[in-house]
């Protein structure tokens, strides 16, 4: 390990964290944000919802299990939520090089330095949360060896398009044909619906839907604002104006509530935890789901023919939405959750519930 501070963060206010590196040698910048979980920092690293954010991780020891090997299952990577580290630069407390865990082969610090991530360790991420949930998310770069950067805002760039695929992909051979249109999506959404009697049509985020024939279409998560993906929201609106099951999650539900006539603003601070409670409308039955967003639909602004589904119970902002008579909902929050608790699991099944009643 390094005897000596060589690396540290700056925040866009002035504020200097100096620590260690322990990633790929190189001064990056972005917007720095937070995840409270525990574990799952594999899931989290490749969650394409973090693109162009330097990520840190609150919880106090990372590394120790490691990262597990590129095992592929349904073609794709069993452990991961997709194909590469989507993070800028990854913050924390303290880190070992000395993992243990029966799936592991190599350390954190090894696969960052593959995937050229640079890795800032010795930091108080206690004080630098606290900095976050006072001022709100900023930007921020970590700079190695003095070698000076300018900051970079993601969000005014389309980082859907950076993280889409390119080419039209099938998954599985069920009963179901779902169209899934890739904002960023995570494997764990493709897992879920395979589980599910499902022939899953991933296309890319700007693919004209209205080529295809399908039971039932999803909306992925993604990163960034969703005002930039104005391609889909418009193909979105053609499909708003048929009666075939629609589901969206994260961005999804942020887009689909855009090409339904609604507003989305960005928060002060996002949701990026594995521990957000969620109501559920005129009910009393709260959820703890997971999160990664930094956007959020507007209640007010939601045409009369819409609704909201859940509300967050921490700030009170939006957490879904459903059509008062079609068949069309979304959740701002993942039900696929992996790593964290599967409370909400079960809107999959109302989904293909949907599209199971529409195909008869």
């Amino acid at each position: 390990m390094n005897k000596r501070p060589d690396i540290k963060l700056i925040l866009e206010d002035g504020k200097v964290f100096d620590g260690y590196s322990f990633g790929y040698e190189k001064s990056v910048s972005g917007e720095v944000v937070f995840n409270t979980a525990m574990t799952g920092y594999p899931e989290s690293l490749t969650d394409p919802s973090y693109k162009g954010q330097i990520l840190a991780l609150t919880y106090p020891i990372i590394g120790n299990y490691g990262v597990p090997g590129n095992l592929t299952e349904d073609s794709m990577y069993k452990f991961f939520e997709s194909y590469a580290l989507h993070i800028s630069g990854l913050i924390i407390s303290d880190y070992t090089d000395e993992y243990s865990h029966w799936n592991a082969n190599k350390s954190l610090g090894s696969w960052l330095k593959e995937s050229k991530i640079p890795g800032i360790y010795g930091i108080d991420t206690r004080e630098l949360t606290k900095v976050l949930r006072e001022e709100g998310t900023m930007l921020g770069k970590i700079v190695y060896n003095n070698v000076d950067i300018s900051l970079y805002d993601p969000n005014l760039v389309n980082l859907v398009e950076q993280v889409s695929i390119r080419e039209k992909k099938v998954f599985g051979q069920g009963r179901y044909r779902i169209l899934l249109i890739d904002c960023g999506v995570k494997y764990n959404i493709i897992r879920n619906l395979l589980q599910r009697d499902t022939t899953v049509v991933l296309v890319p985020w700007d693919y004209d839907i209205s080529r295809e024939e399908y039971d039932g279409l999803f909306i992925s998560n993604g990163p960034g604002d969703p005002k930039q993906c104005t391609a889909t929201i418009e193909y979105l609106r053609q499909a708003l104006q048929k009666d075939i099951p629609i589901y969206g999650i994260c961005l999804g539900n942020q887009l689909l509530a855009l090409a339904a006539g609604a507003n989305t603003y960005k928060l002060k601070y996002g949701h990026r935890s594995h521990n957000q409670p969620v109501l559920l409308k005129d009910s009393n039955k709260a959820y703890i789901t997971s999160q990664n967003h930094g956007y959020a639909i507007d209640n007010a602004s939601l045409p009369a023919d819409w609704e909201p589904l859940f509300l967050n119970l921490n700030d009170q902002t939006n957490e879904g939405m459903r059509h008062t008579s079609k068949p069309f909902f979304s959740t701002q929050f993942h039900p696929e959750a992996s790593s964290g608790p599967k409370d909400t699991e079960f809107l999959f099944d109302q989904f293909i519930e949907l599209v199971a009643r529409h195909t008869k």
